[in-house]
């Protein structure tokens, strides 16, 4: 099984619904590392890496977001294996 580092930037009502945290939960479930943070511009941003059909299975799950988020649009772009995160952490402003 092939490791893999995505980067995913969400749209959409996904802020004040507990996305963060849902996110946060899904992805160490997953034994995925790395982190979810709010932008600015109401969208979430979301780094993860681990194994290819767990980083697979969290963005099936991110289309759609947590019972009170509506994802109106998921931008993905697929980067290199770093293994440069211990944990799966929400970085708060």
């Amino acid at each position: 099984m092939n490791k893999k580092r995505v980067h995913l930037f969400v749209s959409g009502r996904v802020q004040g619904v507990f996305f963060r945290d849902n996110t946060r939960k899904k992805a160490e479930a997953l034994k995925l590392k790395g982190w979810v943070k709010n932008l600015k511009d109401g969208r979430v941003e979301i780094t993860a890496e681990g194994f290819e059909e767990n980083i697979e299975a969290l963005i099936k799950w991110v289309k759609r977001g947590p019972l009170l988020a509506r994802v109106d649009d998921l931008e993905v772009k697929r980067e290199e294996y770093e293994e440069g995160f211990d944990s799966f952490e929400i970085i708060k402003h």
